[in-house]
């Protein structure tokens, strides 16, 4: 019998106050904490002092010593991340980020979920918090494409237990479609969509029957596709694309 998949509530567009600051492009997070913690930031019109306090920086009003901060038009992208690059905007070890491979202006962005450091391909990037927590909120089921090598022969039997649905040590792990497209000895090749986007699920799910992942590529995330770009290079896209591929998203 299969699983189901669980739906899980969370709170959308909402982020701690030091950070919708600093995502203004203004400041960085601890300049915008130590502003905040002064009592030089208003929210609505009222002091705030309070640097996790959750709010939505598209629905609320942002002033600094009186002054309004003004808000970021709307902006994403669409990026082929390289493999060896971590999804992270500073990295204690020195590893390479999707952040350095931006552009200096691009500092108000943030990246829609993650790819781990060994995993290509489509990774999007928005300033609107908003729309990122609902594209990332399993129940609204936004498929994920990727195309995975795995050690070993793969089997439609084994395919078919990854759609049913398996279990290892961290909880049911499940993906919406598998397609075998070649299978030797040696390794296999296939296509795998998933919809709720757990930590290394597809990594997990393979070893959980035997086979190890040895290259990972996101190659569509709901109908955006890498198209031709190359990796390290990425798109704008507009809002225009946005509702027309995500009609039910927030804008």
């Amino acid at each position: 019998m299969g699983y189901k998949k669980q739906k899980l509530r969370t709170t959308l567009g909402k982020v701690p106050l030091e950070r919708a600051l600093s995502k203004l492009g203004i400041a960085s997070r601890s300049q915008t904490r130590g502003w905040i913690l002064a009592g030089r930031v208003s929210v609505n019109k009222v002091v705030q002092r309070n640097p996790q306090f959750m709010v939505a920086p598209e629905k609320v009003s942002l002033t600094l010593d009186g002054q309004a901060m003004g808000k970021l038009s709307f902006r994403a992208i669409l990026f082929y991340k390289p493999r060896g690059v971590v999804t992270t905007r500073a990295d204690e070890k020195g590893r390479p980020t999707v952040f350095s491979l931006l552009k200096e202006g691009d500092k108000s962005l943030h990246a829609v979920g993650r790819l781990d450091m060994a995993t290509s391909g489509l990774l999007l990037f928005t300033n609107d918090t908003h729309l990122s927590d609902w594209l990332t909120d399993p129940k609204n089921e936004i498929p994920r494409v990727y195309v995975a090598t795995v050690t070993g022969r793969m089997t439609e039997n084994g395919a078919a237990c990854l759609r049913t649905g398996i279990k290892d040590r961290d909880g049911i792990l499940i993906a919406d479609e598998v397609i075998l497209r070649k299978a030797s000895n040696r390794e296999s090749h296939l296509t795998v969509t998933l919809s709720e986007g757990k930590n290394r699920e597809i990594r997990r799910m393979f070893k959980a029957i035997g086979h190890e992942v040895t290259r990972l590529k996101r190659v569509a995330f709901g109908p955006l596709t890498l198209g031709d770009l190359d990796p390290g290079q990425y798109r704008e896209v507009s809002k225009t694309e946005i509702k027309k591929f995500f009609p039910q998203a927030p804008l």
